[in-house]
Protein backbone atom coordinates (compact mmCIF):
# COMPACT_ATOMS: atom_id res chain seq x y z
CA UNK A 1 0.00 0.00 0.00
CA UNK A 2 1.66 3.67 -1.36
CA UNK A 3 1.91 5.96 1.89
CA UNK A 4 0.14 9.69 1.52
CA UNK A 5 3.87 11.06 0.24
CA UNK A 6 4.11 8.33 -2.21
CA UNK A 7 0.51 9.03 -3.61
CA UNK A 8 1.17 13.18 -3.84
CA UNK A 9 4.08 11.74 -6.12
CA UNK A 10 2.18 9.50 -8.34
CA UNK A 11 -0.53 12.12 -8.80
CA UNK A 12 1.81 15.10 -9.17
CA UNK A 13 3.46 12.91 -11.95
CA UNK A 14 0.76 12.07 -13.63
CA UNK A 15 -0.42 15.27 -14.40
CA UNK A 16 3.01 16.68 -16.29
CA UNK A 17 3.47 16.13 -19.82
CA UNK A 18 3.23 12.99 -21.65
CA UNK A 19 7.52 13.01 -22.07
CA UNK A 20 7.80 13.05 -18.86
CA UNK A 21 5.38 9.77 -18.08
CA UNK A 22 7.67 7.80 -20.08
CA UNK A 23 10.55 9.81 -18.40
CA UNK A 24 9.29 8.17 -15.15
CA UNK A 25 8.11 5.08 -16.68
CA UNK A 26 11.85 4.41 -18.22
CA UNK A 27 13.00 5.16 -14.18
CA UNK A 28 10.76 3.19 -12.37
CA UNK A 29 11.44 0.42 -14.86
CA UNK A 30 15.15 0.65 -14.82
CA UNK A 31 14.83 0.75 -11.35
CA UNK A 32 12.88 -2.30 -11.14
CA UNK A 33 15.23 -4.37 -13.97
CA UNK A 34 18.17 -6.13 -12.32
CA UNK A 35 21.66 -4.73 -14.22
CA UNK A 36 23.02 -7.64 -16.33
CA UNK A 37 25.74 -9.03 -14.13
CA UNK A 38 29.01 -10.22 -16.16
CA UNK A 39 29.96 -13.48 -15.96
CA UNK A 40 33.11 -14.71 -13.41
CA UNK A 41 35.19 -15.79 -16.55
CA UNK A 42 35.47 -12.27 -18.36
CA UNK A 43 38.29 -10.22 -17.92
CA UNK A 44 41.84 -10.69 -18.31
CA UNK A 45 43.71 -13.80 -17.23
CA UNK A 46 47.62 -14.60 -17.20
CA UNK A 47 48.37 -17.94 -18.68
CA UNK A 48 50.78 -20.33 -17.42
CA UNK A 49 53.93 -18.49 -16.20
CA UNK A 50 52.61 -15.36 -16.93
CA UNK A 51 54.16 -15.57 -20.10
CA UNK A 52 50.77 -14.14 -21.92
CA UNK A 53 47.67 -11.88 -21.36
CA UNK A 54 44.34 -13.03 -22.33
CA UNK A 55 41.13 -10.96 -22.47
CA UNK A 56 37.93 -12.99 -22.13
CA UNK A 57 34.48 -11.13 -23.18
CA UNK A 58 31.45 -11.79 -25.03
CA UNK A 59 32.38 -12.72 -28.66
CA UNK A 60 31.30 -9.67 -30.93
CA UNK A 61 29.48 -11.66 -33.44
CA UNK A 62 27.54 -13.41 -30.93
CA UNK A 63 27.43 -11.83 -27.66
CA UNK A 64 25.99 -14.85 -25.57
CA UNK A 65 29.01 -16.77 -26.26
CA UNK A 66 32.62 -15.98 -24.92
CA UNK A 67 35.83 -15.09 -26.88
CA UNK A 68 39.02 -14.45 -25.53
CA UNK A 69 41.89 -12.38 -27.50
CA UNK A 70 45.89 -12.74 -26.79
CA UNK A 71 46.46 -8.66 -25.13
CA UNK A 72 50.21 -8.76 -24.06
CA UNK A 73 53.44 -10.88 -23.74
CA UNK A 74 55.82 -10.70 -21.70
CA UNK A 75 58.64 -11.11 -23.30
CA UNK A 76 59.25 -8.21 -25.92
CA UNK A 77 60.63 -10.36 -28.36
CA UNK A 78 57.60 -12.77 -28.41
CA UNK A 79 55.43 -9.69 -28.69
CA UNK A 80 56.44 -9.47 -32.15
CA UNK A 81 56.24 -12.53 -32.90
CA UNK A 82 53.52 -13.52 -35.77
CA UNK A 83 51.46 -16.75 -35.94
CA UNK A 84 53.89 -18.90 -38.43
CA UNK A 85 52.69 -22.12 -37.12
CA UNK A 86 48.96 -21.33 -38.66
CA UNK A 87 48.02 -24.28 -41.21
CA UNK A 88 46.11 -21.27 -42.65
CA UNK A 89 49.04 -19.82 -44.77
CA UNK A 90 47.07 -16.82 -45.49
CA UNK A 91 47.28 -16.26 -41.90
CA UNK A 92 51.15 -16.59 -40.83
CA UNK A 93 51.72 -13.03 -41.24
CA UNK A 94 49.42 -12.14 -38.22
CA UNK A 95 50.92 -10.59 -34.96
CA UNK A 96 50.38 -13.11 -32.17
CA UNK A 97 49.06 -10.05 -29.94
CA UNK A 98 45.62 -9.28 -30.62
CA UNK A 99 45.15 -13.09 -31.73
CA UNK A 100 41.82 -15.02 -31.39
CA UNK A 101 42.80 -17.84 -28.65
CA UNK A 102 39.63 -18.47 -27.39
CA UNK A 103 35.87 -19.00 -29.23
CA UNK A 104 32.34 -20.26 -29.44
CA UNK A 105 32.34 -20.94 -25.95
CA UNK A 106 28.37 -21.14 -24.87
CA UNK A 107 27.29 -20.81 -21.15
CA UNK A 108 27.19 -24.01 -18.72
CA UNK A 109 26.36 -22.31 -15.73
CA UNK A 110 27.80 -19.09 -13.87
CA UNK A 111 31.57 -19.27 -14.38
CA UNK A 112 31.36 -22.30 -16.60
CA UNK A 113 31.34 -22.18 -20.37
CA UNK A 114 31.74 -25.18 -22.76
CA UNK A 115 31.82 -26.25 -26.61
CA UNK A 116 34.55 -24.00 -27.34
CA UNK A 117 37.59 -23.82 -29.37
CA UNK A 118 41.44 -22.70 -28.61
CA UNK A 119 43.77 -22.11 -30.37
CA UNK A 120 47.89 -23.18 -29.76
CA UNK A 121 50.15 -20.87 -31.80
CA UNK A 122 52.87 -22.88 -30.74
CA UNK A 123 51.39 -25.97 -32.73
CA UNK A 124 49.14 -24.12 -35.01
CA UNK A 125 46.18 -26.21 -33.45
CA UNK A 126 42.83 -25.95 -32.66
CA UNK A 127 41.66 -28.09 -29.88
CA UNK A 128 37.91 -28.50 -28.32
CA UNK A 129 38.13 -26.88 -25.32
CA UNK A 130 35.93 -25.57 -21.82
CA UNK A 131 36.90 -23.16 -18.80
CA UNK A 132 35.60 -22.95 -15.27
CA UNK A 133 36.14 -20.67 -12.40
CA UNK A 134 38.04 -22.58 -9.63
CA UNK A 135 36.87 -22.41 -5.94
CA UNK A 136 40.36 -20.12 -5.37
CA UNK A 137 39.43 -18.15 -8.52
CA UNK A 138 41.60 -19.45 -11.27
CA UNK A 139 40.37 -20.35 -14.39
CA UNK A 140 40.23 -23.95 -15.65
CA UNK A 141 41.57 -23.76 -19.13
CA UNK A 142 41.30 -27.48 -20.90
CA UNK A 143 42.03 -28.38 -23.99
CA UNK A 144 40.78 -31.86 -25.84
CA UNK A 145 41.22 -34.39 -28.84
CA UNK A 146 39.09 -37.24 -28.81
CA UNK A 147 38.39 -37.93 -25.01
CA UNK A 148 41.99 -36.87 -23.99
CA UNK A 149 42.12 -33.47 -22.29
CA UNK A 150 44.74 -31.68 -20.90
CA UNK A 151 44.29 -28.84 -18.26
CA UNK A 152 45.98 -25.02 -17.06
CA UNK A 153 45.39 -22.83 -14.67
CA UNK A 154 45.30 -19.18 -15.35
CA UNK A 155 45.39 -16.14 -12.90
CA UNK A 156 43.28 -13.16 -12.66
CA UNK A 157 45.59 -9.96 -13.98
Amino acid sequence: MLGSAALKILQETLEKPPMRHLLFAFILAAGATPALATDPVQGEWLTVGGSGKVRIAPCPARPERMCGTLVWLKDPVDAKRLDANNPDQALRSRPLVGLPMIRDFKPAAPGRWTGGKIYDPESGKTYDSKIAISGNGTLKVEGCVLMLCQAQTWKRS
